[in-house]
């Protein structure tokens, strides 16, 4: 299994940690886009954060990531299932002069909204943009919304993508004054891209061989987007006849993109008659 979210757990250290590694999916998500090197590697790094961040969710839900810019990236939405259906998409309207992220972005912001079936209505809560990648950015708002210090360890290509996430518990000193500083400086080492082709466990083994390591139920990550057509026909419905008939009339079909999915839905005169002469029959 290539695309997974594998938890973990340092146990004589009491450090808590995931790993993810898309390749399948991660190819899947970027057929098509043509993003710049350094536009793909910010949607790879934020799409393996947010598969970390939803695996550790205490209950399960829908994570979705909004990251908004003035800079060359406008816009960057990550939507993840609770059962790991992950997709996304960049817009990314002007050259990239940059590769900074701070010039990729300009001044931006970062949404993360959080959707349960137990809850009354979605929680969102704010990212500050604090760090200059990714990582920096993440461990800060663990640190500030857990209290747990946090370290993430991420990479992004044009085949894969690979997370490494640690956490420390409320006893890790308590184990060992040491522990945190020790994990942290072997996990430095995944950045040997030599480690990537490896599974989860023996990645494990190599990274911390000398601790004991509990290794949990891997989790298979999936593709979220499918053909809905069914979905862009309701929508049309909803607009009415005479909405979508000035439409057909300006531009000779109407066309609905699916930015998230990179999809077109392309529908000329008949396919909108018959559109509604299907609502119409149903409704009888």
């Amino acid at each position: 299994m290539n695309n997974y979210v594998q938890r973990f757990l340092l146990e004589n250290l009491d450090i808590r940690g995931a790993i993810v590694h898309l390749d399948s999916v991660w190819q899947q998500m970027l057929a098509g886009r043509d993003y710049p090197h350094a536009v793909a590697r910010l949607l790879g790094e934020i799409s393996a954060t947010t598969l970390l961040l939803s695996n550790n969710l205490k209950q399960p839900g829908r994570l979705t990531i909004q990251l908004m810019g003035s800079g060359p990236i406008s816009l960057l939405v990550i939507d993840c299932t609770e059962s790991l259906h992950i997709r996304g998409m960049v817009k990314c309207e002007q050259p990239l002069e940059s590769q900074e992220l701070s010039d990729l972005l300009g001044n931006g912001r970062l949404l993360l909204t959080l959707d349960m079936p137990t809850m009354r209505e979605a929680y969102q809560s704010i990212v500050p943009l604090d760090g200059h990648n990714i990582s920096e950015i993440f461990e800060h708002y663990f640190k500030q919304s857990e209290q747990l210090p946090s370290r993430l360890f991420l990479i992004a290509t044009d085949q894969s993508i690979f997370g490494l996430m640690l956490q420390k518990l409320p006893d890790t000193d308590q184990y060992d004054p040491d522990g945190w500083f020790r994990a942290e400086a072997l996990a430095a080492t995944v950045f040997d891209q030599t480690l990537l082709d490896c599974t989860a466990e023996e990645l494990l083994i190599h990274l911390f061989n000398q601790e004991a390591i509990r290794i949990f139920n891997a989790q298979s990550v999936h593709y979220g987007c499918h053909d809905d057509t069914a979905k862009i026909y309701a929508m049309l419905r909803s607009l009415g006849r005479k909405e979508v008939d000035s439409i057909l009339k300006e531009f000779g079909e109407v066309i609905v993109n699916d930015d998230i999915c990179n999809r077109q839905y392309r529908l000329d005169a008949l396919a909108v008659d018959a559109l509604f002469r299907e609502a119409g029959s149903t409704l009888h």
